[in-house]
């Protein structure tokens, strides 16, 4: 069956050292949605949780965010970033990275205009950035996919 008609499901990490969001997405609406944030412990992602959400989502793919700078060169936590992509392919679905471009500005913002619309009644936490960072992670794999498949 050929992509563009293929369903597909994915899971996007924003991953960090101290926290690491998560968002389901797919391809039949084109959409994704924040799932959780998750705090490492002793240093380490909560691979058990992760392991988890994987069982239960069962992705095609998995998707992880690169740090990459204003200018596009790789900051320090690259290499953090692969790492953890690295560690993802032992679950089985093909690992991804995908640049993560002022991810966590674009998060803000869009928490802030749901606070003030109404639509978010509690304050913006950290967590929630990184959550919504995963969904625009999501969101840029997704609008790439139907651009390659356009062209």
């Amino acid at each position: 069956m050929p992509d563009a008609l293929r369903a597909a499901t994915l899971l996007a990490f924003d991953y960090g050292a101290q926290r690491t969001g998560i968002a389901v997405g797919q391809t039949v609406t084109n959409s994704a949605r924040a799932l959780t944030t998750l705090t490492a412990v002793d240093g380490e992602p909560d691979w058990r949780t992760i392991e988890h959400l994987i069982d239960e989502w069962r992705p095609d793919v998995l998707l992880v965010g690169l740090p990459v700078s204003d200018d596009g060169t790789e900051t320090a936590q690259c290499d953090a970033a692969r790492a953890f992509a690295t560690q993802l392919t032992h679950f089985g679905p093909p690992v991804q990275l995908i640049d993560e471009h002022l991810t966590s500005n674009e998060a803000s913002s869009r928490l802030r205009e749901a606070r003030a619309s109404g639509a978010r009644k509690r304050q913006v936490k950290k967590g929630d950035i990184d959550a919504v960072s995963a969904v625009i992670i999501a969101e840029q794999w997704l609008m790439q996919r139907d651009v390659q498949q356009l062209g």
